[in-house]
């Protein structure tokens, strides 16, 4: 069973409908209980950092994310879901985020141009020791963001991507998964990133 956790962001259901196209059951909640009793959680998200944060934590949802990564269990983390595990996030000011993975995450500056935000397909570079089972280098994945993530630690990098410069497009530590780019929207290659995430 996949839990994704529902803060009032995001396109919830065809995160889901990509699940059971998987043909595995997967329930959108705001319950921190059953949040808390999740074997595998999926935290996706579009919109500000600062707004995102301060539904998570009016609907009490922040302790049991954060209890469910410390302790190493399956977690997926999409678009915003994957920003708000640094942190901190500056859109429209400072917010404090989940403070799971250190680092930032900060607008596009970009060379001219480069339009912004980044919408659209764009090709991903693996790191080998991160590459899930069945994906491979140079596969396109779906993009829709102004802001990216500058992790202070290398090591949780697990692809990059680039536009106007690399950027983080997923990170890795543990059975924390996390990515920039949309699985549920980049066909047959994010079909087989959630299939991978079930199988771990």
């Amino acid at each position: 069973m996949v839990t994704i956790v529902d803060y009032g962001s995001g396109n919830l259901r065809s995160v889901q409908k990509a699940f059971e196209h998987l043909g595995t059951a997967a329930t959108i909640t705001d319950d921190p209980q059953v949040v808390a009793a999740a074997e595998r959680l999926v935290l996706p998200g579009v919109g500000a950092f600062g707004d995102a944060m301060r539904e998570l934590r009016r609907r009490n949802l922040v302790p049991p994310i954060v209890a469910h990564v410390r302790a190493d269990r399956p977690f997926f983390g999409i678009c915003m879901g994957l920003q708000l595990l640094f942190d901190t996030g500056w859109e429209g000011g400072r917010h404090e985020g989940l403070g799971l993975l250190a680092g930032d995450v900060a607008r596009f500056d970009l060379p001219a141009g480069y339009k912004v935000p980044h919408m659209g397909w764009n090709t991903v570079t693996w790191r080998p020791a991160a590459c899930p089972a069945g994906c491979a280098d140079g596969e396109h994945f779906y993009f829709v963001h102004s802001y990216h993530a500058r992790p202070a630690d290398e090591s949780v990098v697990a692809a990059v991507a680039d536009y106007g410069g690399p950027f983080c497009a997923a990170v890795a530590r543990g059975r924390l998964f996390a990515t920039q780019f949309h699985p549920e929207k980049s066909q047959a290659a994010g079909l087989r990133l959630l299939q991978a995430f079930l199988a771990s």
